[in-house]
Parts: structure tokens; sequence; C-alpha cells
């Protein structure tokens, strides 16, 4: 069976405010909103992990993600909301490491409304790095390491046709 993929990345837009960190671009959903159509606050951490997951496969783990050979597991999140994102906004979530301790590592995730500086709501998450067998904390492997410092500032990922249109 074959299966496409679409998967949109562009590294440089006149739409984009600033090219010197990593966004995610994605457009809200109906069913991701409640009646008077504002982001249920839930979804927050939702998107963190998709953002999260995109920002890891620009950094060269999409294989790792694939087969599950990288295992971490949020261990703290923390958001911190100030103004609604609502249906069919388009969303440039940014993501940037934060702290890289032994085992753990803390993603810094930005929420803004797409062409707009102002931040709407930030997510700090505490991941830690696991065993794939046996799911124990153990150290962060020298290269996602290596790659959380070097971050991917720049590189951008577009679910939402943004940058194209």
């Amino acid at each position: 069976m074959l299966r496409a993929r679409v998967h949109l990345t562009v590294v440089a837009s006149a739409k984009s405010m600033n090219s010197n960190r990593f966004s995610y671009f994605l457009r809200v959903r109906y069913g991701e909103c409640d009646a008077q159509k504002v982001v249920f606050n839930s979804r927050y951490g939702e998107y963190v992990d998709l953002a999260a997951a995109e920002f890891l496969r620009v950094l060269g783990f999409e294989h790792e993600i694939q087969t599950a050979e990288l295992d971490y597991q949020v261990v703290q999140q923390t958001t911190q909301w100030r103004a609604p994102a609502r249906f069919d906004q388009v969303l440039e979530i940014s993501v940037s490491t934060q702290h890289l301790g032994t085992t753990s590592f803390t993603l810094v995730t930005e929420f803004r409304i797409a062409g707009d500086e102002a931040l709407i709501a930030t997510t700090e998450s505490v991941y830690v790095h696991v065993d794939t067998r046996t799911l124990k904390k153990a150290p962060i492997p020298a290269r996602l390491r290596e790659a959380l410092e070097r971050g991917a500032a720049g590189e951008k990922v577009d679910h939402a046709a943004y940058l194209s249109g």
C-alpha cells in the first residue's frame, strides 16, 4: 500500500514575521473550539505536542520518532494564556530549547496568531528522556543534546498553507 505524506516546509517568506525562530503553522479547526469559537484550553497541550514533534523532525529525528527509537515523556507542563485563539485562525507556534539536564530537557512553546508578533500563550514543557524498553529515565543521547542546543532557528513547517498563500 502506498502512503502519501504532505509535509510542506518553507524556509523564507514575507509573511513570516521573525525568521530567527523555528515555527510551526497550524490552522485552528472547528472541533477544537467551544461554542464561542475560542480554542479549548486543553487543545494547547495537543498543539505543543504537534509542534515539538515537528521541531524534533526538523532537527533530524524523523526516523527515530517514526520507529519509537527516541522516547521521552512529559513530566511537567505549564501554560500561560494572554489572549484567545479562534476558529480558522492560523497559529504560528514557535519551539526552542530552554534547558538541558542530564536526563531532562525543557522546551518553550510560544503561540502567536500568524502575522502578529504578540504572544497569545506560552507553554513550558519539561520532558524526561526514557529508555524505550524499560521506560526508565536515561541520559539524553549526545546527538539529541547537540541538536537541542543547536535548535532550528529559521526553519518553518507549514501545515496551514499560510506561507504559500
